[in-house]
């Protein structure tokens, strides 16, 4: 059983983890790119999210979000993650004028990046964490459930941040929307 020391450790853990993706996500975003560099980057991202919906939203997130938990791996793929969706933003933004009166950061947020930013911050902490565990030497059985009660915990986020994502995307026009 988790004691309150160790719940308020963990929150802390997950609060850095997401610290560190939310900061990837704003450098990213303030990369300043040149006219073609964006084009070529908002063209290569409409065309992945040509045909996506709410189900293709989750299958990408959770399929990032399993990365993070890899340890060490995770930890890196959670900043490049970040990072490469703050550089979307900014090519969006430059050829949005609607997304560049809006800060990058508001994209995250929004209620469905808030559970993305926390699902990722679990991941990612985790990562560190089992790298911790093996420095250690503890026996692997120790953090099998806990790692997997949190791949279900952060499942199950995705699949309501995505839901909420495609709603709000709906409700803007779709992805034929000038800013996605």
């Amino acid at each position: 059983m988790l004691s309150r020391f160790n719940i308020r450790r963990r929150l802390l853990f997950v609060a850095i983890g997401a610290i560190v993706f939310f900061a990837a996500y704003s450098a990213g975003a303030a990369v300043q790119m040149t006219p073609a560099e964006a084009k070529e980057l908002r063209d290569a991202f409409s065309s992945q999210i040509k045909d996506v919906n709410q189900i293709g939203i989750f299958i990408n997130n959770v399929r990032i979000a399993l990365g993070m938990f890899v340890p060490g791996f995770g930890i890196g793929l959670g900043v490049f993650s970040g990072y490469t969706t703050g550089n979307v933003f900014a090519a969006l933004a430059q050829g949005s004028p609607v997304l560049q009166r809006i800060p990058p950061q508001l994209i995250l947020i929004t209620p469905f990046g808030i559970m993305e930013v926390i699902t990722y911050g679990i991941a990612m902490s985790r990562s560190g964490m089992l790298i911790y565990h093996f420095v250690k030497k503890r026996p692997w059985r120790e953090f099998v459930i806990p790692t997997l009660i949190e791949i279900g915990i952060a499942a199950g986020i995705l699949f309501a941040a995505a839901a909420i994502e495609w709603a709000m995307i709906q409700q803007v026009g779709g992805t034929k929307f000038q800013g996605f």
